[in-house]
């Protein structure tokens, strides 16, 4: 007795089996649909077969014999997928009807299978009884057919085959009909590959000794072997030449030859295209006569005999010449075409051109017949002449439909230079762009893939149609994006690509790409000119990531390739963020710290740092991958730590540098513990001595920073020999804008009691250099430089003074005071005020040298100054009058800026002198600085309020000022004198002090100062 297989085994076996058979299936070109909805169901078995193996399923006999059953069904479906798996396409249409007959068939014994399987085993299966129950009814019960549309064919097929209509316009419209609903394109090549794979299933059933199969098969090749698009060129080409030679009998004019009465149908009127016979040997349409007989009618339609035969049959004979006479009309056509596109008229092009496209949806063979008769030739010509754009657009139009699943045409088309002169169109107007793109595309194809001798060619115009095809891309050109995708299968084509902007397969083959190709891709990226459009595109499109993935776990030289092309993208402000949220940050400082990598790892390390923290940025960008700040103070001390070691070299030492100098620009913490706790001052001042000319520009940024912190350090440095040239140099050096600014800005931060540094200035040019940097340097550069200059400036150092006025500064810092810098202004109007203090003193001295003792307030020019009493000019005294600078001084005033008119009243307030307030008063009374001042009471801050009472406390001395004003200044005063806040008692007795002055002063006055005291 044979072993019996145990259950399990089989189940085992049975699971198999599904997952095969849902894998051959996806290789079935036809009938999909149904193969689909079989092997769901065999799939939706499977896990009901799982089950019954984790439940050990009992070896009962009944169960035995039920899954032997649904074994052997499986098997039978298996062996149905393979049968059809690979067959030819014409072949499967023709079976439809039969293959989804045994579809169904197959998908019911399943089911029946299954559902004496779960009688079999209720108590397993009680679980999942509700599914399996689902399954099997739906499986007993499956409905499968063809397509509506498919199931036509076939039946006019079989209807042909019946009447024998085995003529070649029959055959023409069945064989437009197979191929349409099989997806292959009619055209000679590909039908004839079509007819051989159909005879291979002849051949076969043959050897089946199938001869039913083997007959009907027959039939059905001798029908379509008929048609034109079966036959060879040669043979097309002969008929063509046969029809040619007929119509050269017809005048050349002719354009039509006109129907035979016998082809017109008697019924309806019209030319006949499957015309069949009476017994009578009346000819009529098969469809008319058809409705003629469905209507009741029992008469012959052409003489009213009535019939008692009703059968018709085909009138080969009488289609074969209608056939015939459409050939010659298509013949008379193309000869009218050819002359047409010749005359060049516009008119007569658009009309051939319309002629073309008939011909073409009249007869799949006029093709052929279009190129044998010269008009793909000249069309193409066409592509280069000079025409409207509705004749372009048409020619594009009418190539397609000519090229259209036609491989010899497509050959013609190339050959011709087809592909060389589309290239031109794609950047014309988008309408003839559009066609032109279709047209290409067209050609390029082979079927479902692409023809690679033409892809080849088009390759080597790339230069110039990539930049057109991105262009349509843009325009969202779907057809367009395919041929550039296939372009950029080359990687040449991937960076022509990106070099107008167009990043997707650069962008893939980085993310995709085996590890040489994504470097070789990275590295041709970072050889590209990457403008901001480019690094804008380049990181939304998502190549940040792969580059970061790059350089976390790559190679050394994955790693040098991905940094640098971070490097680049992270001069765009945008990218930065990209960059630190997806943690790149955190990996570039971690790698900048490692004593492991190679020096160029660390430089490229260091530029990105020196980008992120540039143009303002400082430490913006500095944060991990969830926004967190990072730990700025010890990326600060490794920074500083570059500059130290010896062993550095300058291409990480220069951008180590950059980053440090971004980053303490923007955090004065940072500053403070670089001096403090990683001796900066001491390591960056030693830079100022490097022999790289970018070095000490950097440094002298930093030691401008550090020297707010650590002036003293500074100032000995300089003084030292030859350092102080050097810092005249960075003042002198007018190409580098930040190099002057912080020269000046340092200059500035310095403590101005050391006087040998400024006469050491003054005798090496420093002086000279700043005032040129406030005529002509950069807006911060000039604001650092006026802070400079007060060092120049100190009241105590006439001498300086002096020098200052006679280098020009004096008009330089009148102009300053119409500045559109408030800082600068603010400046300007204070440095006038240090050289101001010291006019009454000059005058003094100028008018005894002159030995001048008269005066009078309206003066000739050189007369005496009617503020300084004395002989005043802007070389000698610093006069502000003479530098006319009280009509911007109270513009500042009337401007209502804090920091403008702050220094503003100051230095108005050296006009008015203790021993003569009258004079300066009545200064500032023609100027109309008096009402302004008085204003500053009601709106200015605390400090500003401060000053202007101290002016005004100056100014109401003179008895004709507070009878000009003291009515206007009571309110705003009396105001502050009544305010009782702590922080404003000081203004309160200014104010209070103010006010006795002018009830002092005043001609007729009633006690303000009495009710604000009791």
């Amino acid at each position: 007795m044979a072993e019996l297989i145990p259950i399990g085994t089989i189940l085992g076996v049975l699971s198999h089996q599904i997952i095969k058979i849902s894998q051959a299936a996806k290789d079935i070109v036809f009938e999909k649909e149904s193969f689909r909805v079989l092997v769901e169901h065999l799939l939706d078995i499977e896990p009901v077969l799982r089950e019954l193996q984790s439940q050990q399923l009992n070896d009962s006999p009944a169960a035995r014999q039920a899954l032997e059953s649904l074994e052997t069904n499986v098997k039978q479906a298996h062996t149905l997928v393979d049968k059809y798996k690979g067959r030819a396409r014409f072949y499967l249409l023709v079976k439809c009807r039969h293959i989804v007959k045994e579809i169904q068939d197959v998908t019911r014994e399943i089911g029946d299978s299954l559902a004496a399987l779960s009688l079999a085993n209720l108590e397993v299966l009680s679980g999942i009884s509700d599914q399996v129950h689902k399954l099997q009814h739906e499986m007993q019960r499956a409905q499968f057919e063809a397509s509506h549309a498919r199931l036509l064919i076939v039946d006019k097929l079989n209807q042909g085959i019946s009447d024998q209509a085995f003529d070649k316009e029959f055959a023409n419209d069945m064989l437009k009909e197979i191929a349409r609903a099989v997806g292959v394109p009619v055209e000679p090549s590909e039908i004839t590959k079509e007819l051989a794979s159909f005879k291979r299933e002849k051949e076969e059933a043959e050897n089946r000794k199938e001869r039913a199969e083997v007959f009907f098969l027959e039939q059905v090749i001798e029908l379509l072997s008929r048609a034109d698009a079966a036959r060879d060129f040669e043979e097309v080409s002969n008929q063509y030449m046969q029809r040619v030679k007929v119509i050269q009998r017809y005048d050349p004019r002719k354009e039509y030859i006109e129907p035979f009465k016998a082809f017109h149908c008697c019924i309806t009127g019209g030319v006949m295209t499957d015309p069949v016979s009476l017994c009578t040997g009346t000819a009529c349409e098969r469809s008319a006569l058809e409705a003629w007989f469905q209507q009741g009618n029992k008469a012959d339609p052409e003489t009213g005999e009535l019939l008692e035969d009703f059968s018709r049959r085909p009138n080969i004979q009488l289609r074969q010449s209608i056939q015939e006479w459409k050939e010659l009309n298509h013949c008379l056509k193309i000869r009218s075409c050819k002359a047409r596109l010749r005359s060049g008229e516009e008119e007569c092009v658009m009309e051939a051109l319309d002629r073309m496209k008939e011909l073409i949806a009249e007869n799949s063979i006029n093709k052929d017949w279009i190129s044998i008769g010269g008009l793909t030739d000249a069309t193409i010509a066409l592509l280069q002449s000079r025409t409207t754009e509705a004749v372009m657009k048409k020619v594009l139009v009418t190539l397609k439909d000519i090229v259209d699943g036609h491989a010899r045409n497509k050959a013609i088309f190339v050959e011709n230079g087809g592909i060389e002169k589309i290239v031109p169109c794609l950047g014309l107007d988008p309408s003839i762009s559009e066609a032109a793109v279709r047209l290409l595309y067209e050609v390029l194809l082979d079927r479902s893939s692409w023809n690679a001798s033409c892809c080849k060619r088009l390759s080597q115009k790339c230069d110039a149609i990539v930049p057109l095809l991105v262009s349509l891309v843009k325009n969202a050109s779907k057809i367009a994006e395919e041929i550039l995708l296939k372009l950029c299968e080359e990687d040449d084509n991937i960076i022509k690509a990106a070099r107008v902007n167009w990043f997707r397969p650069l962008i893939d083959k980085v993310v995709r790409g085996s590890v040489s190709e994504r470097i070789s891709m990275v590295k041709q990226l970072v050889s590209l000119e990457v403008d901001d459009e480019k690094m804008k595109l380049l990181g939304e499109e998502g190549l940040i990531p792969p580059l970061l993935e790059m350089a976390a776990s790559g190679s050394i030289e994955s790693k040098e390739v991905s940094l640098h092309a971070l490097m680049k993208l992270s001069t765009f402000r945008a990218n930065k963020h990209l960059i630190g949220s997806g943690g790149g940050v955190c990996l570039v400082v971690k790698l900048l710290s490692s004593p492991h990598v190679l020096p160029v790892v660390t430089a490229r390390c260091a530029e990105i740092l020196a980008n992120f923290s540039a143009n303002g940025d400082g430490t913006t960008f500095l944060v991990d991958e969830d926004g967190g700040q990072l730990e700025l103070e010890a990326l600060t001390a490794n920074l500083l730590a570059f500059q130290q070691n010896l062993n550095s070299l300058d291409v990480i030492r220069r951008p180590a540098l950059r980053a440090l100098v971004g980053i303490c620009q923007s955090e004065a913490g940072l500053v403070k513990s670089a001096v403090l706790s990683c001796s900066g001052i001491s390591v960056v001042l030693a830079l100022l001595d490097d022999s790289n000319q970018e070095i000490r520009e950097l440094a002298i940024n930093l030691v401008f920073l550090f020297s707010q912190h650590e002036p003293e350090g500074v100032v000995e440095y300089l003084l030292k020999p030859r350092r102080l040239e050097a810092l005249v140099g960075f003042l002198e050096n007018s190409e580098k804008g930040d190099v002057q600014m912080a020269a000046a800005g340092l200059l500035a931060n310095l403590p101005k009691s050391e006087t040998s540094l400024t006469e050491k200035l003054i005798k090496l040019g420093g002086l000279e250099a700043i005032i040129q940097i406030i005529r002509l340097g950069t807006g911060e550069a000039k604001e650092n430089a006026l802070s400079a200059l007060f060092r120049f400036t100190d009241p105590t150092n006439l001498k300086s003074q002096r020098v200052v006025v006679e280098l020009g500064a004096f008009p330089l810092l009148t102009g300053l005071l119409r500045a559109s810098s408030v800082t600068a202004s603010a400046r300007a109007a204070a440095l006038l005020g240090d050289l101001s203090m010291r006019s009454p003193e000059l005058s003094q001295v100028h008018w005894k040298k002159h030995g001048c003792f008269w005066s009078c307030f309206h003066r000739p020019r050189g007369a005496v100054c009617p503020v300084h009493g004395g002989s005043c000019s802007v070389s000698t005294t610093f006069c502000l009058l003479e530098g006319n600078a009280l009509p911007d001084l109270v513009r500042l005033v009337q401007d209502k800026v804090h920091a403008t008119a702050y220094e503003a009243i100051q230095t108005l307030s050296t006009l008015v002198h203790e021993d003569s307030p009258q004079r300066g008063a009545a200064a500032l009374h023609e100027y109309g600085a008096i009402g302004p001042t008085i204003e500053v009471l009601r709106w200015g801050s605390e400090s500003l309020k401060a000053e202007a009472l101290i002016l005004l406390e100056k100014v109401f001395v003179s008895m004709e000022m507070v009878d000009l004003y003291g009515a206007t200044a009571r309110a705003p005063l009396g105001q502050l004198a009544s305010h009782n806040l702590c922080d404003e008692r000081h203004l309160q007795r200014k104010a209070v002090k103010v006010l006795l002055l002018i009830e002092r002063y005043s001609r007729s006055s009633t006690s303000l100062v009495a009710a604000i005291t009791d």
